[in-house]
């Protein structure tokens, strides 16, 4: 199936071993994992960033086979989840980033539609977040108070 907003294809990519076992090398306990994450959050990562440095810095391959929770799931019971999902903010963000590209080049017409589409995908992530009930359905979307979200 193709991709929504251009013509290209899914791409094959690595997958993970087969066998979801924790492997022996992996020195870290679960306590350990917990305060580790804990420490990344608080100086400001996302979960996407703390499993990428668990990864490449401490050699945790997989945080849910140690912890049997995602990062995900281990900031919420510590209350260091953003109120806005990870995915949207960033969304959020690219806007910001072409919108101030606009009011210099105005006539940039490539990066309109690159505006037309990061918006529609942020009305539809916030269409299914609030189904989901991770945003509240009070939570609206304003292009112009845009920057108030990403900080």
């Amino acid at each position: 199936m193709a991709r929504m907003y251009s013509r290209n294809k899914g791409k094959a990519g690595s997958h993970r071993p087969s066998n979801p076992a924790t492997p022996s090398w992996v020195r870290y306990k679960e306590h350990e994992v917990e305060l580790l994450i804990t420490k990344l959050a608080k100086d400001g990562n996302s979960a996407s960033k703390i499993g990428g440095i668990l990864r490449d810095t401490y050699g945790i391959p997989n945080v849910k086979l140690i912890m049997k929770k995602t990062i995900g799931d281990i900031l919420k019971d510590k209350k260091l989840a953003s109120e806005i999902p990870v995915d949207l903010l960033s969304l959020i963000r690219r806007s910001i980033a072409i919108n101030k590209h606009l009011e210099i080049n105005k006539k940039d017409e490539t990066a309109k539609r690159g505006l037309t589409i990061t918006e529609s995908k942020i009305r539809k992530l916030i269409k299914y977040y609030k189904q989901t009930g991770k945003l509240s359905s009070e939570w609206k979307y304003d292009p112009k108070r845009a920057g108030m979200f990403a900080e």
